[in-house]
């Protein structure tokens, strides 16, 4: 049988940052909730946990790359809400969000989670930020960075 490597959803000795757009407040400001709330619940130190606040999705990058390239970190999770308008300027602010995120962690070896709504309509973003149903992208993001900081101490070079 394969020796298969996964990564736990506890935080242990795992250090992380969180980046969150002020851009769509009210949705993001639930994300970052329930991210909170499933690093916590998975033994993080959440008041040990910086919280840089960024204008907008497109500033997210920037951020977590240089929380990723100073070494004091795991993981860097990034929360935003981009909602389709009538303009490609959804389009373009998705895309370079996204494109600056899995660069940032390809150049640094550091996982930047993706914690971005793109929806359609606030209707759609709302039911994608729902602390109550459990139907939050922050909490997916936190997960997603619980795992990969634990996955990547397990492959060849990690700390465990």
């Amino acid at each position: 049988m394969p020796n298969v490597l996964e990564g736990e959803s506890t935080a242990g000795e795992n250090r992380f940052a969180i980046v969150v757009a002020r851009f769509n407040n009210t949705i993001t400001d639930k994300l970052l909730a329930g991210c909170l709330d499933t690093l916590r619940d998975a033994g993080a130190d959440i008041d040990a946990i910086p919280v840089a606040k960024v204008p907008g999705s497109l500033e997210l990058p920037i951020v977590a790359r240089h929380f990723a390239e100073s070494g004091g970190f795991d993981a860097v999770i990034v929360l935003g809400c981009v909602i389709r308008g009538k303009t490609t300027h959804y389009d373009a602010v998705v895309n370079g969000t996204q494109q600056g995120c899995t660069i940032a962690s390809q150049e640094t070896g550091v996982p930047v989670i993706f914690g971005v709504i793109t929806a359609e309509d606030r209707d759609q973003a709302e039911a994608r930020a729902d602390v109550t149903r459990k139907t939050n992208i922050g909490r997916d993001a936190a997960n997603a960075a619980l795992e990969m900081a634990n996955l990547l101490r397990k492959l060849p070079g990690g700390e465990a």
